[in-house]
């Protein structure tokens, strides 16, 4: 039966020597007050403010065109009301003046009697 060929201690080892390298990976990394970091942080907030910006933009916008299409909707509601009231008066002076032309036969209708 053929075994492995690594044993506990060369695993182990290697394991060891595996977290030694990610550690030193992760302390070579530049600190917090590095120029390069500072640098990129403050790259980082001329786009988050730049974005804010536009973000507010487009907000802005579409509060402005919301506003065009409501007093649009509101004109237009004036409109059909305006053109109902006209209409509405229409009808009521037709229906005078059908009533004048039918008193007008009554009268007429009484006065040869």
């Amino acid at each position: 039966m053929a075994g492995h060929k690594d044993t506990f201690n060369d695993r182990r080892t290697a394991a060891a020597a595996a977290k030694r390298a990610i550690l030193e990976k992760f302390k070579a990394q530049p600190g917090p007050d590095d120029p390069a970091v500072q640098e990129r942080i403050a790259a980082q907030m001329a786009l988050a403010k730049a974005r804010e910006e536009r973000q507010a933009i487009r907000a802005a916008e579409r509060a402005a065109e919301e506003a065009r299409l409501l007093a649009e909707k509101k004109s237009q509601e004036a409109e059909a009301a305006r053109i109902a009231a006209e209409e509405a008066a229409a009808v009521r002076a037709l229906a005078a003046q059908q009533k004048a032309a039918r008193d007008a036969r009554y009268a007429a209708r009484k006065a040869r009697k």
